[in-house]
């Protein structure tokens, strides 16, 4: 069992970090990048903006305010003109928040000025420390927001036991080997089916876009069990693909989390829209992503793996 002075050493490590990063990043001042708003203020012009709409409730589970206080600073918001509220058509009782025009004219330069901080501080380390910093900090973003563990040291997993982390060496080999088995043996793909897989996963590897993509690996009693992609179809909408869950696997919630995941983490990279590709026969797998509010725009026949089946986009807002 780890000491009462080692959990002691870890929680001022955690707090001394935390001391470092807010003043490296600048957060420390009255006026959050130069601007007249405070560090929470900025958050919530941040959400607002990269959401389409959203309601109050959600800022206040998403960013964990007290309502009374979020309350209070939409209404200086709406003062100043920077956001407005509409009734939701599907329930009255609901307000659709968004930012204005002279919001948004008010936010893209805090906006710039963050973006443009962040790369300065990047620039002055070489490429391989800017990788190492950005890894790092996907593996506190990872780890901080699964459940907690039931005790120190243990694995951070959900209730039916299984993770979601980061690929790490041999993994996208693995997407490749296990798509290409699986559809194989449930649907009779061709080995052009896992042709595909490769050419998808290389590019991926090849042109990563940090801010912009991510893929993340399901893991269950340290055995790989699943896999999904985001990736950058255009400006404005990002790209699910890969989705997998092996057979022993099934039935436990890994499917669903995965693509909840990838909805996430589009919402906060700014996408407007997600779109997936799947085929006819996929049932599983259509359920999940009927079930994440994905609807059929286009389906078109063809035999391109050796079946006779139908590729089918589905989309939805974000």
């Amino acid at each position: 069992m780890p000491t009462h002075e080692s959990r002691h050493q870890r929680i001022e490590a955690v707090r001394r970090f935390n001391r470092f990063y807010t003043r490296k990043i600048g957060v420390l001042g009255n006026g959050v990048y130069r601007s007249p708003f405070t560090l929470t203020q900025a958050r919530v012009l941040f959400e607002i903006a990269h959401r389409r709409q959203t309601i109050a409730a959600e800022l206040v589970r998403e960013l964990g305010l007290d309502p009374g206080y979020l309350s209070r600073i939409l209404r200086g918001f709406r003062k100043r003109g920077l956001v407005a509220a509409v009734k939701s058509g599907a329930d009255r009782r609901r307000e659709l928040l968004s930012l204005t025009h002279r919001g948004r004219t008010v936010f893209a330069p805090i906006d710039t000025r963050s973006h443009d901080e962040v790369g300065a501080m990047l620039g002055e380390m070489p490429p391989g420390d800017q990788q190492h910093v950005v890894s790092a900090m996907h593996t506190i973003e990872r780890l901080l927001h699964a459940p907690a563990p039931a005790s120190v040291g243990a694995r951070a997993t959900d209730p039916a036991g299984h993770i979601l982390r980061s690929p790490r060496a041999s993994d996208m080999g693995w997407v490749i080997e296990r798509h290409g088995a699986l559809y194989a043996q449930e649907y009779g793909y061709s080995q052009r089916f896992e042709g595909l897989v490769a050419e998808i996963v290389a590019a991926f590897v090849r042109n990563f876009q940090t801010k912009w993509e991510r893929c993340w690996i399901a893991e269950r009693d340290l055995e790989r069990v699943g896999s999904v992609f985001v990736v950058r179809r255009s400006e404005t909408v990002a790209q699910l693909r890969l989705l997998l869950v092996e057979p022993a696997a099934r039935g436990l919630g890994i499917g669903a989390r995965l693509v909840n995941e990838c909805l996430r983490f589009a919402r906060h990279a700014g996408y407007s829209k997600m779109m997936l590709w799947t085929q006819t026969g996929l049932d599983a797998a259509h359920h999940i992503y009927e079930k994440a509010g994905f609807q059929i725009i286009r389906r078109e026949r063809h035999k391109e793996w050796g079946q006779d089946v139908a590729g089918e986009t589905w989309e939805r807002d974000l």
